[in-house]
């Protein structure tokens, strides 16, 4: 571990992003004695998160700053990482496994030295770490059934895959990174130079819409998650980032990601609320 990181100085560093680069950040929709604790989970993601793409950190500092996080969470260590101390002793006082909260940081460790997929198959397999850990974790936070947990992996996979969608230029420019696996590029003609350009090529527009088609399907497998889940505002919660998934889909359907980024408008959020609300 480098020396920066044994002075117990805090290894977590802003990355630059904000709140304007997440499309479904942490809702108020949730009971107020469970707030803290969703809190202390996001900061702790959005710390580790901003560590693993940092433009200015090597992929062995990434690595050692993640490490160090790891082993505050898990009491191997008692300084360096704030937010690994205050997520500790939530999970301590609700008794939720810190496996939701070690799983990201498999995803962002990955993120540090991996910035290709070859197919569907293994870009699902990081959504498995980057994304699936955080329904789990809620779940688990509300005493849901294990039942719930395949359509919620399938939400939290779509989400992953349109957030990569929406920032598959900047993904490219700024951190060399694609997730468009390489199998479904080649299949449509398309390259990883098109992600490049000003607005998509006809063989990037086929891409977009193959993975859409694919989101699409792991949202229709996200739907039955509203009715298995008992907490009734976790509930309301579910039914409307169930929604705003499938609306971001529609957005990123006619939208050009390369020529402006497809986002959420208001009235999609009005309108998903509307729905969520009619879960209860």
């Amino acid at each position: 571990m480098s020396a920066s990181l044994t002075e117990n100085r805090p290894v977590e560093i802003w990355s630059g992003k904000d709140q304007g680069d997440e499309n479904f950040p942490v809702s108020r929709i949730v009971r107020r004695k469970w707030r803290p604790h969703v809190n202390a989970y996001y900061a702790f993601a959005r710390n580790a998160d901003d560590i693993a793409d940092h433009p200015d950190l090597s992929a062995n500092e990434k690595i050692s700053r993640l490490d160090l996080m790891e082993a505050v969470l898990l009491g191997h260590a008692d300084h360096g990482s704030p937010t690994a101390s205050r997520l500790r002793d939530s999970l301590a006082l609700t008794g939720i496994d810190p496996r939701h909260a070690t799983d990201l940081l498999v995803a962002f460790r990955r993120d540090a030295i991996k910035h290709r997929y070859e197919s569907w198959d293994e870009l699902l397999d990081y959504c498995r770490y980057s994304a699936m850990p955080v329904g789990r974790y809620m779940l688990d936070l509300h005493g849901e059934s294990l039942q719930t947990y395949p359509s919620s992996d399938a939400l939290c996979a779509s989400l992953q895959v349109l957030n990569h969608l929406q920032d598959c230029g900047k993904d490219l420019a700024s951190l060399d990174r694609c997730y468009l696996p390489a199998d479904i590029l080649d299949a449509h003609g398309a390259r990883i130079a098109d992600l490049r350009r000003s607005s998509c090529s006809p063989a990037l527009r086929q891409v977009l819409d193959d993975l859409l088609n694919r989101t699409e399907r792991l949202n229709v497998e996200a739907a039955p998650l509203s009715g298995l889940t008992a907490d009734r505002w976790l509930r309301v919660n579910v039914a409307m980032i169930h929604r705003l998934a499938e609306r971001l889909a529609q957005r990123l359907r006619h939208g050009d990601p390369l020529a402006r980024r497809v986002k959420l408008r208001g009235i999609d959020i009005a309108l998903s609320l509307f729905q969520g609300l009619r879960a209860l």
